[in-house]
């Protein structure tokens, strides 16, 4: 069994990139996450992969879009403004049906902001930055043993939708560290074909990848559709969250990343006063995990959304339960980090219903 070593988040990722295959990264220095691309820089180079540091964001995705049309195994990073500065090529890269994986270590906002922690992304991750009708499946480790899981899943199904993935951090988890075990590498060799790949034409016909559809019949309304019967399998297929102490609870707990593990101290904190609250962590932000959520609010119980910006997940809370349930927020923007103390007492005003913190959701 392989050991437990201590890790930073940042240097994680990359460690896991290498491991589940990723021979490409291209990106551009931005804090809180420049321990990646430095941490890449090195190792790509031991096992034979390549590095580039672009002249820019806007540089770097457009690289990724060459290197997977070529099959490889790609990824960039960026924090919160430098992934605004991709989004074109984010939609170039669903548009194209290529396959890749985006790390954003969110930092403060709006504009250039500030580097502490914040998860005041969503929006931008879930909806798309870029033109057009499309969807990334997007990610959310909450420490630093799911960032090794949540990269390899997310090849995988950059790999098997053909379709770039986003892993959401922030700041925070970019910076920490903690004692982690890897997984083996993954035999290149082994693993699926991509017939697709723009590998050259000796001995079978030339493929092209097309990103304009210029034609008068269709083409275009033709190839939204095709998107959007992947992106239906996708939602299907592919949504996960997690339940902590929900069996009892009359109050729910949605939060997801560094804010899930303050909510889950401020849980146990609040429960051992006898207010019986749990935790439902959303792990794939888009599909989000409307299903599962919704079953929970079916029971009457209440439920409290606590989020690193001023209100973003919220919207999807509300899609999923509706009027089914009373509804609370509170969010902290900015890169603050709230106290796990601060959050147990916004659980007990929302049990209690005198409004003090927080603030009750009208649907």
């Amino acid at each position: 069994m392989n050991e437990k070593v201590l890790m930073r988040g940042s240097d994680i990722i990359g460690e896991a990139s290498v491991r589940a295959g990723c021979r490409f990264y291209a990106g551009y220095p931005i804090t809180p996450q420049n321990e990646l691309p430095e941490y890449l820089s090195a190792r790509m180079v031991e096992v034979g992969g390549t590095f580039i540091q672009g002249e820019s964001e806007i540089a770097s995705i457009n690289m990724l879009i060459g290197a997977s049309a070529v099959g490889s195994r790609v990824m960039t990073s960026s924090s919160s403004p430098g992934i605004a500065l991709k989004q074109e090529g984010i939609s170039y890269m669903a548009g194209l049906e290529l396959p890749g994986v985006i790390v954003n270590m969110m930092r403060g906002g709006p504009g250039l902001g500030n580097i502490s922690p914040s998860a005041a992304d969503y929006f931008q991750s879930t909806r798309g930055g870029g033109n057009g009708d499309y969807r990334t499946p997007v990610l959310a480790p909450a420490g630093c043993q799911e960032l090794i899981e949540m990269t390899f899943l997310a090849f995988d199904l950059a790999d098997n939708y053909r379709n770039p993935v986003m892993i959401l951090g922030d700041g925070l988890m970019g910076q920490v560290m903690e004692p982690v075990v890897f997984p083996d590498f993954l035999d290149l060799n082994k693993l699926p074909q991509k017939d697709w790949a723009l590998t050259g034409c000796v001995d079978r016909e030339a493929r092209a990848i097309f990103s304009m559809y210029l034609g008068e019949k269709g083409e275009l309304c033709q190839h939204n559709l095709e998107l959007q019967e992947k992106y239906d399998r996708i939602t299907a297929q592919e949504q996960r969250w997690e339940t902590i102490m929900t069996d009892d609870a009359d109050l729910i707990v949605v939060a997801y990343g560094t804010a899930a593990r303050i909510a889950e101290s401020a849980i146990e904190e609040v429960r051992g006063q006898g207010l019986a609250a749990g935790l439902f962590r959303p792990i794939t932000l888009w599909p989000f995990p409307t299903a599962p959520l919704r079953e929970l609010a079916q029971k009457g119980r209440k439920i409290a959304v606590f989020e690193l910006c001023l209100g973003q997940m919220v919207e999807d809370v509300i899609l999923s339960v509706g009027e089914r349930v009373e509804i609370s927020f509170h969010g902290v923007p900015g890169g603050v980090i709230p106290t796990p103390a601060e959050v147990a007492e916004f659980l007990n005003s929302v049990a209690k219903g005198d409004g003090k913190v927080g603030r009750r959701i009208e649907v």
